[in-house]
């Protein structure tokens, strides 16, 4: 037995086969795609019935329906270890980026925007939406190991720069990013760092305090085990009555039942990063998921998936796979991307041998939650053993 293995197998603080059986999917598939898509749960699946009851019953509800979105802000302050005021409630990772970089004057000498290459697509989507406003975008290349140096950062970010907006994981190839060292380097210059969080939150122990970001941003459908249409905004405290976003809505406002139309009174908290009518039905699934991952904790879930990950890596490796992300553990999020000759052929064979994967940028990817064994791990090694054809060797 490998000493991952032997570490998987050993490890007495997570029952992930009591885990698993939440996970009705799991009966049928071998599913490591959760950095696309989290599986449903029976509490999840249970909350999205009790809307609907709700609606039924009562037609609406709208002081039942606000406190949900209450408890997803608490849950979410909870996990991310800040306080419920520094949260907004927003249908999107994206919402909460175009709020913040809404209230961002572009128009002086420190108009320069750092965007990694381990973006997901909407972060320099919107920071580049916002040139004809003024901003200045740069981005921080890969070096010849894929991977992005801090050295990269130290040419990139300079005292005219703005904000810098990093993501923790890679979600083309699951690199983790030395988040502290970049937040370091950004602190000496003056500049702001917003955080993507996304392909690590429910899977990665994060204390946004102790990293000292002053922006995070993700959402809900993934680790955190709820569903699409929800995310949420993490504002410093010290920052949020500084900034003003011109993209705003009602329940942005101080108080949101005052109903006028001849002002914009933003919330003193980090609502006033919120828009319109909180996605209802996806507060009771988000609340729901989240509650899963802090009844476990991410302090087990995290060296669980570490383990289990890298008792991944060893297996695949035995049977010649090449990696497109760093093998250490400190570099590595939840994630195991291996290099393939032909990316969409693969997960389409292995999806009919009922194992859920993605690819993206000609690798698979193999993305790990706590309900996954090394059960799992083998079915993906005997499915891809039987597609050596598609794997670059």
């Amino acid at each position: 037995m490998s000493a991952s293995n032997a570490a998987l197998a050993a490890s007495p603080a997570f029952d992930a086969q009591a885990f698993r059986a939440r996970f009705p999917t799991l009966k049928t598939k071998a599913y490591m795609n959760s950095g696309s898509y989290g599986l449903l749960a029976d509490e999840v699946r249970t909350a999205f019935e009790s809307y609907l009851d709700d609606r039924l019953r009562c037609g609406s509800e709208w002081g039942w329906w606000v406190e949900r979105a209450e408890a997803v802000r608490t849950g979410m302050a909870s996990l991310l270890r800040v306080d419920p005021n520094e949260i907004a409630v927003t249908a999107s990772a994206s919402a909460g980026v175009n709020a913040v970089a809404s209230a961002l004057d572009f128009s002086g000498p420190r108009n320069k925007v750092v965007v990694s290459n381990f973006e997901f697509p909407t972060s320099g989507q919107i920071w580049h939406a916002q040139e004809p406003r003024g901003a200045e975008v740069v981005h921080v290349p890969e070096d010849d190991t894929g991977y992005i140096p801090l050295e990269h950062f130290e040419k990139a970010i300079d005292e005219r720069t703005k904000v810098v907006a990093i993501a923790q994981v890679c979600y083309r190839n699951g690199a983790k990013q030395d988040v502290k060292g970049i937040v370091e380097i950004a602190r000496r210059k003056g500049a702001l760092v917003l955080l993507d969080i996304y392909q690590a939150v429910g899977a990665t122990d994060i204390d946004l305090k102790a990293l000292d970001v002053d922006f995070a941003t993700g959402g809900m459908l993934k680790y955190l085990l709820g569903t699409a249409g929800i995310g949420f905004f993490y504002c410093r405290k010290g920052l949020i009555e500084q900034l003003r976003p011109t993209v705003t809505g009602w329940f942005a406002q101080s108080n949101i039942f005052k109903m006028s139309i001849f002002e914009n009174d933003p919330s003193p908290t980090a609502r006033r990063f919120e828009m319109g009518t909180p996605p209802v039905p996806n507060c009771y699934a988000a609340e729901a998921g989240i509650n899963i991952i802090r009844e476990v904790g991410t302090p087990q879930i995290e060296p669980y998936i570490r383990n289990l990950t890298r008792h991944a890596i060893e297996r695949l490796s035995e049977i010649g796979c090449r990696f497109a992300m760093p093998t250490d553990d400190a570099r590595r999020g939840p994630q195991v991307t291996v290099k393939s000759t032909d990316d969409h052929a693969l997960v389409e064979r292995l999806a009919a041998r009922d194992i859920v994967v993605s690819n993206r940028d000609g690798n698979l990817r193999a993305m790990f939650h706590a309900y996954n064994t090394g059960a799992d791990v083998e079915a993906l090694v005997e499915g891809l053993k039987a597609n050596a054809d598609l794997l670059r060797r």
